[in-house]
């Protein structure tokens, strides 16, 4: 677009900053004109600008409250980075069909609106990413032509990570057989590298060598949370019991108070 084309370097760091990942931006997708785009909410880009990630950058206007950001915000739509639109009904049955949109003719910013996309970001990686599959592709194409001492390393590492996916499935068997004979054996259990499939990092999935199968002890905080709700709950039993005595009393002060109202009208026909 002409408009974007004008736009000046600040602007338009910001845009990319929004349009990137770094930002947090929730990015739905609507149908507008039958075609599938991208939208946001205004509240969202508020944050954004408002965020750590974004006192980082250089180059870009600087935001410390959230007027200051709204105002950026409506000053970049002339530029037509991003345009209000309107949500519609759902394009399918299902509730994650995406949504029709439609382009409001008074564009204004506010933060409970919806905006919709009309930039892609950055094409850097894209261009990149395309241009290194393409020699990928021709590097593979061009195989028979490679000398040989480069074939032969291909080879060599080809060998080389095939015994690593094989190294790496005869260890989780043995572990399982292992695994099952320790059971039997000596409850509860023994594991062989038992972080082998935990989300850690490569050195540490094979730290410790062993450990036994021992069940996962409750931490320190659902212990007092569940100290608390049982004191919560002793203390809304007690405040009841004590309201049900107030309002409702013992059979043994009724009898009393039936006694002393009886001895006070037997006390008053013998004064008469």
């Amino acid at each position: 677009m002409e408009q974007q084309s004008s736009a000046p370097p600040e602007v338009r760091n910001l845009v990319n900053f929004l349009r990137s990942s770094k930002a947090g931006i929730k990015v739905r997708v609507g149908v507008l004109n039958g075609k599938r785009i991208d939208y946001f909410k205004g509240r969202s880009a508020v944050k954004a600008l408002l965020s750590p990630a974004y006192t980082k950058l250089s180059k870009v206007p600087k935001v410390t409250t959230e007027e200051e950001a709204q105002q950026i915000l409506a000053s970049i739509i002339p530029y037509a980075f991003y345009l209000r639109v309107e949500r519609g009904a759902s394009t399918g049955s299902s509730s994650s069909s995406p949504k029709q949109i439609q382009i409001v003719q008074q564009q204004m910013f506010t933060p409970t609106e919806y905006y919709a996309w009309f930039y892609e970001g950055s094409q850097l990686t894209t261009y990149v990413g395309g241009v290194a599959m393409v020699a990928i592709m021709l590097a593979g194409v061009m195989f028979p032509l490679w000398p040989p001492i480069m074939r032969l390393g291909v080879w060599y590492l080809s060998i080389a990570v095939l015994g690593l996916i094989g190294l790496f499935f005869a260890i989780a068997i043995v572990r399982l057989i292992f695994y099952i004979i320790t059971v039997i054996v000596a409850s509860p259990g023994i594991w062989i590298f038992p972080k082998l499939f935990a989300d850690v990092g490569f050195v540490e999935s094979f730290i410790p060598l062993w450990e036994w199968d021992l069940p996962k002890k409750k931490s320190k905080k659902k212990r007092t949370e569940k100290s608390e709700k049982s004191s919560k709950g002793k203390g809304k039993a007690t405040a009841v019991s004590v309201k049900r005595q107030l309002t409702y009393p013992s059979t043994r002060s009724r009898t009393r108070i039936r006694r002393f109202k009886t001895g006070e009208s037997v006390g008053a026909c013998r004064g008469r």
